[in-house]
C-alpha cells in the first residue's frame, strides 16, 4: 500500500471543547454540549484526521514523519502483504492459518466483511475474516487443536475444521409498534482432521475482528485512571458495576485493554502472526501446530519450519503501523437530530460504560522492542469506553451475549465495553454493519437490543423512548 496523506485539518485559532453541564432534569441527566469550529471534534488529540472516507481508520497520525515515516510505511506493507507458504527468506503462511495477512481481516484497517452471513460459515480462497475459539466445556484445551480452530490450510494440509453458522430469526416490538429482529447464530464445525470432537463436549465462540481505531491512544491509557474508573463504576440502581482484567504476559501481571475481553496487554502483533497466519516469531518461535500431523504433512512435501518466518523489527514496525494510525473526528456535531441523540444517550445512561473522554499517560506508550512514542503521551481523548469487564447477561435470545469462553479473569457473559469512536464510518471503510463480537448484529439497533446483564437497564430505555428519539440516538452514534 502506498503511503497515505494525512488530511488533517490546521487552524488558526484554538480548537476548544466547551464540556457543560446544562440544567440537569428531574432525573438528573446531565446534557453534553460541545461547541467545535468548523462543526468537528477532536477525537483522539493531536492524532484526529477530518477524512471522510475509506481511508478514515488507516491514515497515519501528523506527527508521523522522518524515520518514522519510512517505518510506518514498512508496517503499513507488512500488515497488507499477503504471506506466502513459501518465499525463499522465511515469511512463510500456515501450514494451517485463519487469515492471509493483517488486512486480510483487517481491510483498510478496520473489519472486513465476514463470511458467516454471506457464505454461511468458513469462506473460501483462503480467509474467512473471522477466528473460531474452541474448548472443552471445563475450559480446558482439546490437545490436537488448541484454542484456535485454524479453518484454512497451505495446499497439500489439511484445515482443522470448518464452521457452518444458521440463524435463528425471532421478531421482537418496540411498545410504539415498529419491530425489530434478532438473529441468534447456532455454530457447528465439521471437517475434523483429526478425531471428531462431539458437540456436547465442545464450547465454541467466534469472533469478527475488531475496528484498530485508536489502538495507540489505547495502549498508552493511564492505567490509574481505568482502575479509578472500575473502583467507582458502580450504579446499583441501573445494575452497572464494570470490573478491570488482569493477565500476565511476558511474566508480568497487567492490566487488560485489548481485545473483546480486555485479556491482552499489548496490540498482540506477536501473537496474530502467530496464531492467525501460522507465521513464527521471536516470541513464539514454534509452528502453531506442532505436534499435529500437518507439520510432518509439510515436512514431507520439503517445506522447512526451521527458520523464523518474521523478525523483531519487522514486528515492531507492524507495531508502530496500528499504534500511529490517526482517529477520524467525530461529524455533523451541529446537527439538530445528532445533538438530540446525544442526549438520548445520556439519558439513556449509554455513557456510564462508553465513557466519552479518557487521558493517556504522559510519557505515551512504547512499541513491541522498546521504541518510545511520546506523542501519544498527555493526550484527551473520547474513545466512548471504560475499557472495563461488564456481564452482558446470559445467552439467551434477545437477552445477552454469554459465549462461555473464559479469558484471564473475563468469565463467558463479561465483555469490555467496545469504544465506538469511528463506527460510523465502519460501513463507508468495509461495507457493513455488522456489529459484536460475532457480527450477528446486523445494524445498530440490533446491537443494542441484544444487551443484556448490566446493559438490560440502558437497552429498556432506549426500548421505551419513541422512533423518533430512537433514531436520534443511532444518528448520534453514527455521528462518532
Amino acid at each position: 500500500m502506498t503511503m497515505k496523506m494525512n488530511s488533517l485539518l490546521k487552524y488558526s485559532f484554538p480548537i476548544f471543547f466547551l464540556l457543560a453541564c446544562s440544567a440537569c432534569t428531574e432525573e438528573g441527566i446531565d446534557v453534553l454540549e460541545i461547541e467545535v469550529p468548523e462543526g468537528y471534534a477532536l477525537s483522539a488529540g493531536t492524532a484526529t484526521n477530518f477524512l471522510n472516507s475509506s481511508f478514515a481508520y488507516d491514515t497515519p497520525a501528523d506527527w508521523i514523519s522522518g524515520s518514522y515515516d519510512s517505518r510506518f510505511n514498512s508496517g503499513d506493507k507488512l500488515y497488507d502483504d499477503v504471506r506466502t507458504s513459501s518465499n525463499g527468506t522465511g515469511g512463510g503462511l500456515g501450514p494451517v492459518y485463519a487469515g492471509y495477512s493483517c488486512g486480510s481481516c483487517h481491510r483498510n484497517a478496520g473489519r472486513t466483511k465476514p463470511t458467516l452471513w454471506s457464505e454461511g460459515g468458513s469462506g473460501n480462497y483462503g480467509f474467512s475474516s473471522m477466528l473460531v475459539y474452541i474448548s472443552r466445556k471445563n475450559g480446558a484445551f482439546f490437545q490436537d487443536y488448541g484454542r484456535v480452530l485454524h479453518d484454512q490450510a497451505i495446499y497439500g494440509v489439511d484445515p482443522e475444521g470448518k464452521l457452518s453458522v444458521t440463524y435463528t430469526e425471532e421478531t421482537f416490538t418496540f411498545p410504539d409498534g415498529e419491530e425489530y429482529k434478532l438473529c441468534k447464530p447456532n455454530y457447528t464445525i465439521t471437517q475434523w482432521y483429526a478425531d471428531e470432537i462431539k458437540p456436547e463436549d465442545l464450547f465454541c465462540t467466534v469472533r469478527i475482528p475488531l475496528r484498530h481505531v485508536g489502538m495507540g491512544q489505547m495502549m498508552a491509557l493511564d492505567p490509574i485512571e481505568i482502575e479509578a474508573l472500575a473502583a467507582k463504576s458502580n450504579y446499583p440502581e441501573y445494575g452497572i458495576s464494570g470490573r478491570c482484567n488482569y493477565i500476565t504476559e511476558r511474566g508480568v501481571r497487567c492490566l487488560g485493554l485489548s481485545g473483546n475481553k480486555a485479556q491482552h496487554a499489548d496490540l498482540t502483533v506477536e501473537l496474530g502472526f502467530s496464531s492467525d497466519m501460522g507465521v513464527t516469531n521471536s516470541r513464539y518461535p514454534e509452528e502453531i501446530c506442532e505436534g499435529q500431523t500437518q507439520v510432518n504433512q509439510g515436512s514431507m512435501m520439503g517445506l522447512s519450519y526451521d527458520q523464523l518466518d518474521v523478525s523483531t523489527k519487522e514486528m515492531e514496525d507492524v507495531d508502530l503501523y496500528m499504534q500511529s494510525l490517526s482517529v477520524p473526528a467525530r461529524r455533523n456535531v451541529n446537527d439538530p437530530q445528532v445533538i438530540k441523540g446525544e442526549q438520548k444517550f445520556y439519558e439513556a445512561k449509554c455513557h456510564l460504560c462508553h465513557v466519552t473522554t479518557l487521558h493517556t499517560k504522559t510519557r505515551g506508550t512504547a512499541l513491541l522492542n522498546g521504541t518510545q512514542l511520546p506523542w501519544l503521551g498527555g493526550q484527551t481523548i473520547h474513545p466512548y469506553s471504560d475499557f472495563l469487564l461488564h456481564d452482558m447477561g446470559t445467552e439467551i435470545m434477545g437477552v445477552g451475549l454469554n459465549d462461555n469462553y473464559v479469558s484471564g479473569l473475563a468469565r463467558g457473559n463479561e465483555w469490555r465495553t467496545t469504544p465506538l469512536w469511528g463506527i460510523g464510518l465502519q460501513e463507508k471503510v468495509n461495507g457493513h454493519t455488522y456489529f459484536l463480537h460475532d457480527g450477528r448484529a446486523r445494524n445498530l439497533v440490533e446491537a443494542i437490543m441484544w444487551h443484556g446483564g448490566e446493559g438490560e437497564a440502558s437497552k429498556n430505555i432506549f426500548k421505551n423512548m419513541s422512533k423518533e428519539d430512537r433514531d436520534a440516538l443511532i444518528a448520534f452514534i453514527n455521528s462518532l
